[in-house]
C-alpha cells in the first residue's frame, strides 16, 4: 500500500458504498503522510464527478484524512474566514498514488464562527436503503458523527486555532519549492 510522500502530488478518489466512483480530485499536494493521518492541500484543482462533469475548486483548501476515524475534513480558506466541509466517510486507504475512501452522504458544514449544520440526511437515508448499508455501518457513522461534532465544539484536530496557519505555511513552502524546480 505505501504512504504518500510529503511534497508529492496525488489524486483523491471518493467512492460510494456500492463501489462506484463518486468524485476525483486531480491534484492534491501532500503536506503530511503517515499510516494514520494524511494532510493535503489543493487550489484550483480539477474535480471530475461520476457523471463526467468537471469543475475547479474555488479557493485553497487543506484536507484532513484519518485511517481510524469515519470522517474527513476539508478546510476551505476564504476571504471571510475558514469554512469546513466534513464528509462522513470510511477511513482512507492509499493505493496507486491515490487516497481513496467511501463517501457516506452525511456532511457537516462548519462556519468560521464554529456554528455548524448537518447536511444530506435525506440522501443518506435513501442511499442506506438503496445500497443496503449494514446496520454496523450505520452505528459506526452515527458514533463518528458525534465524535466529529465534539471535535468542532472542543476545537480539536483541524478545528484547532493553529491548525490552518501551520498547514497553510507548509503548503506555501512546498509550493515555492515546486515553483523553483519548474
Amino acid at each position: 500500500m505505501g504512504l504518500p510522500v510529503e511534497g508529492e502530488t496525488i489524486q483523491i478518489h471518493s467512492y460510494k458504498h456500492n463501489g462506484r466512483i463518486h468524485r476525483v480530485w486531480q491534484e492534491t499536494m501532500i503536506l503530511k503522510g503517515t499510516k494514520n493521518i494524511v494532510i493535503g492541500a489543493n487550489e484550483k484543482t480539477l474535480v471530475t464527478e461520476s457523471d463526467g462533469r468537471t469543475w475547479l475548486t474555488r479557493e485553497p483548501s487543506i484536507c484532513y484524512f484519518h485511517a481510524e476515524h469515519w470522517f474527513n475534513i476539508i478546510c476551505m480558506l476564504r476571504e471571510d474566514g475558514v469554512y469546513y466541509y466534513c464528509n462522513m466517510s470510511s477511513p482512507f486507504v492509499y493505493d496507486n498514488h491515490a487516497l481513496k475512501y467511501i463517501d457516506y452522504d452525511l456532511d457537516v458544514k462548519v462556519f468560521p464562527d464554529m456554528s455548524y449544520t448537518l447536511l444530506d440526511e435525506d440522501e443518506y437515508e435513501q442511499h442506506r436503503k438503496e445500497m443496503a448499508y449494514p446496520e454496523v455501518i450505520d452505528k459506526i457513522l452515527k458514533r463518528n458523527l458525534a465524535k466529529l461534532i465534539s471535535w468542532i465544539q472542543q476545537r480539536r484536530g483541524p478545528f484547532a486555532q493553529d491548525f490552518i496557519e501551520v498547514w497553510t505555511n507548509r503548503y506555501e513552502l512546498y509550493r515555492d519549492i515546486q515553483a523553483e524546480q519548474e
